[in-house]
């Protein structure tokens, strides 16, 4: 393998993975905004402390589709 080819592969894995963690801290900000705008009488840490399954599914969707929608805006 050429020098030049493994700094391009090594180029694009850095890319990739600032695209990653800018993704990742739009949805969480995006997820934090849902939740205190759209939903101030729900807290969904502490339900989820308690042990409600149902608001950490809720929690974790809502950020997989924002997640989602962010690398498609992205791309």
């Amino acid at each position: 393998m050429e020098v030049t080819s493994l700094f391009q592969t090594m180029l694009n894995l850095l890319v990739s993975l600032g695209y990653a963690i800018i993704t990742l801290l739009v949805s969480v900000t995006t997820l934090y905004m849902i939740d205190h705008f759209f939903y101030k009488q729900i807290d969904f840490i502490e339900e989820i402390k308690k042990g409600n399954i149902a608001a950490s599914i809720f929690y974790s969707v809502v950020l997989l589709f924002v997640a989602i929608i962010v690398t498609i805006s992205i791309n």
